[in-house]
């Protein structure tokens, strides 16, 4: 390890707490996942200081006129999508303001596209398609926190001047190491080892809920605690 730098741990894929998953009634099962996931908004909670950095960062966008983008493969990009296409309905907001990418395109919200997430181009390529530009935001969304969908779009949006982010739920990550602004929500193993769908992608989807509204609120599209369209 170089000077000053942390050790990536992979917390997220780290075995269970639980065994013998099979052998368990139903209501061991849901009670386990249950006291699995009473830890995730204690987890997000020791990281609000991090997300009060990614909500200003993404007012500043979009009070001067950019864009922000999440970006995710498989879950993290389904839970970027389901973020950003809920608030036009929610706050009158025009779609173009926040937008969700998921590796494989948009074929990849319903059936993983197998090998999508593993290009360091596909990324900024998609960022392309939008005509990105140094006014524009990108958050990478990953679980792990080494996708290298989101670690190459990340580091092309560093090289051309946009403001990086991202929500991950591993400490000191390769997807970190290129965000600017770093959300680490640490969940720890999951109960079926590596499903990074139940504890990890239930943290994000409360991150995004937060930076959404939060900016939203900042932007002036909720008066006294009542949506405005």
């Amino acid at each position: 390890l170089s000077k000053g730098k942390m050790a990536f741990l992979n917390t997220t894929e780290s075995s269970s707490h639980y065994d013998n998953l099979e052998t368990m009634s139903i209501g061991e099962i849901l009670s386990g996942i249950n006291q699995e996931d009473i830890s995730v908004p204690q987890a997000v909670q020791k990281s609000l200081a991090q997300i009060e950095a990614l909500v200003e960062a993404g007012e500043r966008t979009l009070k001067n006129g950019g864009r922000v983008f999440y970006m995710g493969a498989g879950t993290s990009g389904r839970l970027g999508i389901l973020d950003a296409s809920e608030c036009p309905p929610t706050f009158g907001v025009t779609p173009d303001l926040i937008i969700g990418l998921i590796a494989g395109g948009d074929k990849a919200i319903r059936s993983a596209v197998e090998f999508a997430e593993d290009s360091t181009t596909q990324g900024w390529k998609d960022l392309e398609a939008f005509g990105v530009s140094n006014k524009d935001m990108v958050i990478g969304i990953a679980a792990s926190g080494r996708t290298p969908y989101v670690i190459g779009a990340l580091k092309e949006a560093n090289a051309n001047g946009l403001v990086t982010g991202c929500v991950v739920c591993n400490s000191n990550s390769p997807v970190a190491t290129e965000a600017q602004i770093k959300v680490e929500v640490i969940v720890g193993p999951e109960f079926v080892t590596g499903s990074t769908r139940m504890k990890s992608g239930t943290a994000q989807k409360l991150v995004l809920n937060m930076f959404s509204t939060a900016v939203m609120i900042r932007l002036g599209r909720v008066k006294g605690n009542k949506m405005v369209d």
